[in-house]
């Protein structure tokens, strides 16, 4: 069966009884959504305060490639497969943009018999927090241009309005536009344009927001843009926009409650992309599952150059989180990719290519231990065409750098196939303290900060920009200078050129933007040829969804 019969061929339990059976959460503290989705409530999370953290597990990847990975597929296995070692454990992960599921990445809700459910609404409208933040960050835009139009009482030059518009959809014809044309009544005409919904601020603000008050103000110190002295910035709350656009949010900051296929509970909240936001779901919904249980396995988005980093860097910074352990998946499939196979000769036995894209993973490998300070146990994702001696290979070449790995079968066995991972994490996580190591001081300039990340995790001989983006971060360094990096660059390599496959150094990494992320608290360094709005493919998915007289939907991935 696809993934996507499996999951409708489920037995699902109503989730009001599920969270109270296996957690004692009262309905009362749940608000549902139909019968298998509810959202968490904030006042019941806070009554949690108390009580002690458990261990918290990060599942990441080495660098994606169109072979497939399959780490929300492990972080699903690896936490049913602690449930069923009698570990009280929770899965978080983030909630999928309907761009990709569209487009040619698929859906977000893991694979075969390692799945959240239910599946297609997961994937599809879930309970409706990225409508949300899309409406609310989309709101600002509108009171913007009002504001404009309305004499622009605070002096904001239209040439310098920071705040674009925002879509859940790869649409690449939307990046840049031209708004109020049609003479005086329709506003004032300027340049701007839309990011997709994941790599709006808004969207950062509500994943690092600890109450509503937090977010609140976080969305009350958004830079919209500045006056025509060219520095003097004009924030949201000047505009009075961040009450309304927190009251847009008010349900959507409390974390939902799904299940996995073996009926596990599964927080999902929130969803950054990686590549071009912080890829991490939200500090509430982490914050509670440590709360609730013995071992809390999240998920940061992309290889561990770019969700991992930013998880460490940016969430565990600013939420004070201490990871225990690093899972980091790899399948043979995309280690040939990273070796210079091309992807129609993937399923026929390459040892050659394996060796040579090992590089690959020994990389994110010794920048999690090294770097990270973190064990690391390599989580082996086979594929049906994977040989005995392309596994037997790559497991040696683990050991020979001092990595434990193990081959799950979880796509296919669910919990079972990632037993011996659940004990090799349990293993490591209650021998140690939690606790990592930033890879760069918050001490550190902001262009020290790229720097530090592209020569230390990316191999990078240098970072690079023009005079503009140099004089950009400088002027921000005395007020923002303490401020973390979110680096927006392709997930495809360690370099800028999404070709370089393997582990690339001496290269040089272009900063050709850097944007101020106020409220959430970071600059956005964008790397390369970076888009923040991307688009479809020739053939999108969504040519192949379907939808039955009888509901039943068809052709999601």
């Amino acid at each position: 069966m696809t993934d996507l019969e499996i999951a409708q061929h489920a037995k699902m339990q109503p989730i009001i009884a599920l969270a109270a059976e296996r957690y004692g959460i009262a309905a009362e503290h749940l608000d549902p959504y139909g019968h298998y989705k509810a959202k968490l409530s904030l006042d019941y999370i806070n009554g949690l305060n108390d009580h002690e953290d458990g261990k918290l597990i990060l599942v990441t990847a080495i660098s994606p490639t169109p072979a497939g990975e399959g780490k929300t597929t492990t972080t699903v296995g690896l936490g049913d497969a602690l449930n069923r070692l009698g570990k009280k454990a929770i899965i978080c992960l983030r909630e999928p943009s309907l761009g990709p599921c569209f487009g040619v990445k698929g859906g977000a809700a893991g694979g075969g018999h390692a799945q959240v459910v239910p599946m297609e609404d997961i994937n599809l409208h879930f309970t409706g927090d990225f409508h949300a933040i899309g409406v609310a960050h989309n709101l600002l835009s509108a009171l913007i241009d009002n504001h404009i139009h309305h004499g622009n009482a605070l002096g904001l030059d239209p040439r310098r309005v920071q705040w674009r518009r925002v879509v859940d959809m790869n649409d690449r014809a939307l990046r840049h536009t031209v708004v109020g044309l049609g003479g005086a009544a329709n506003g004032y005409p300027r340049e701007d344009g839309f990011d997709i919904v994941v790599a709006s601020e808004v969207m950062a603000i509500l994943c690092l927001a600890t109450s509503r008050i937090d977010l609140k103000e976080r969305l009350g110190r958004i830079v919209i843009g500045y006056q025509s002295d060219k520095v003097t910035p004009v924030y949201a709350r000047d505009l009075n926009a961040h009450g309304a656009m927190a009251a847009l949010l008010k349900d959507a900051i409390k974390p939902n409650l799904v299940q996995t296929l073996e009926n596990n509970i599964a927080l999902i909240h929130g969803g950054p992309f990686a590549n071009i936001a912080h890829g991490c779901n939200t500090v509430t919904a982490t914050r509670a599952a440590l709360k609730l249980a013995d071992y809390a396995v999240t998920e940061a988005g992309f290889g561990a150059d770019l969700g991992a980093e930013k998880f460490i860097d940016i969430k565990c910074r600013m939420a004070g989180l201490k990871p225990s352990v690093v899972v980091l998946v790899a399948t043979v499939r995309a280690l040939k990719y990273h070796g210079g196979l091309a992807k129609d000769a993937l399923d026929q036995e390459n040892l050659a290519a394996l060796g040579q894209g090992f590089a690959n993973l020994e990389r994110h490998y010794r920048n999690i231990t090294g770097h990270f300070g973190l064990p690391c146990v390599v989580a082996i994702n086979p594929f049906t065409a994977d040989t005995e001696a392309e596994l037997a290979l790559l497991q040696a070449q683990c050991q020979a750098i001092g990595a434990a790995s193990v081959v799950c079968t979880h796509w296919a066995e669910g919990g079972a196939g990632a037993a011996d991972l659940a004990w090799q994490v349990v293993a490591l996580a209650d021998s140690r303290e939690p606790g990592c190591r930033y890879v760069y001081e918050q001490s550190l300039g902001l262009w020290e900060k790229i720097e530090t990340i592209a020569t230390k995790l990316y191999g990078a001989a240098g970072i690079t920009a023009n005079a503009g983006v140099r004089a950009q971060l400088a002027a921000w360094q005395a007020d923002y200078g303490h401020f973390p990096i979110c680096m927006a660059k392709t997930q495809a390599s360690f370099s800028t050129n999404p070709n370089a496959k393997g582990a690339p150094s001496g290269h040089t990494v272009e900063i050709r933007d850097v944007r101020l992320a106020n409220g959430a608290g970071f600059v956005v360094a964008i790397a390369g040829d970076m888009m923040t709005m991307p688009g479809l493919p020739k053939n999108p998915a969504a040519e192949r969804i379907d939808i039955d007289g009888d509901g039943v939907v068809s052709g999601l991935f």
